[in-house]
Order: structure tokens, then C-alpha cells, then sequence
């Protein structure tokens, strides 16, 4: 049976105040909604559309899974998750499209 991939992302607003973390098959369909504010909910409260982090997984339960995870965390250990691979906070979007 085919499985599909699974990502766990993060997101955040301009300023960096507000963090979310998110899972999806799709990514690239998934951040291009929150971009254009076609989620409703927590993201587009607080207008999060910049794609600071995000891992890939062979199956969508892997995904879910690693997502729980990171949402129990404390703020301070997810910045650090965010810092070793992307330390300045650039928008990721532009480099998986």
C-alpha cells in the first residue's frame, strides 16, 4: 500500500511572537492556504504565514506523532528547534516551491 508523506511545520508572524506548529501531507498546498488566509482559526488570528521549520516523514502517523510532540514543549526548546536549522528566521516557503 502507498503511504503519503507526512510534515510537521512551524509557523510564525512577522515579529516572531507567536509560534503554531502544524501537520500536513502537503506542505507546499498547506502553507500556500495559510499565506492567502484561507485557514481559519489560530493562524489567521494572528496572521502567521511565515514558514520558519519543517521535517518530512515517510507517513502521515510519524508526522502526527513528532507534531504532539514539539506542541507540548515549551517556547524556548521549540525557538531552539528552529534556530539550529534556520537561525535568522528567513520565510522557508520560498525555498520548497
Amino acid at each position: 500500500m502507498f503511504e503519503k508523506k507526512g510534515y510537521i511545520y512551524i509557523l510564525t508572524n512577522t515579529k516572531n511572537t507567536v509560534l503554531y506548529v502544524g501537520v500536513t501531507s502537503n506542505l507546499i498546498k498547506r502553507i500556500y492556504e495559510h499565506q492567502n488566509n484561507f485557514v481559519e482559526g489560530f493562524t489567521k488570528k494572528y496572521n502567521l504565514k511565515k514558514l520558519v521549520y519543517f521535517e518530512v516523514f515517510g507517513d502521515i502517523v510519524s508526522a502526527i506523532t513528532r507534531e504532539k510532540q514539539i506542541k507540548g514543549w515549551l517556547r524556548i526548546k521549540k525557538m531552539a528547534l528552529i534556530e539550529k536549522v534556520n537561525p535568522n528566521w528567513v520565510d522557508l516557503y520560498k525555498t520548497i516551491i
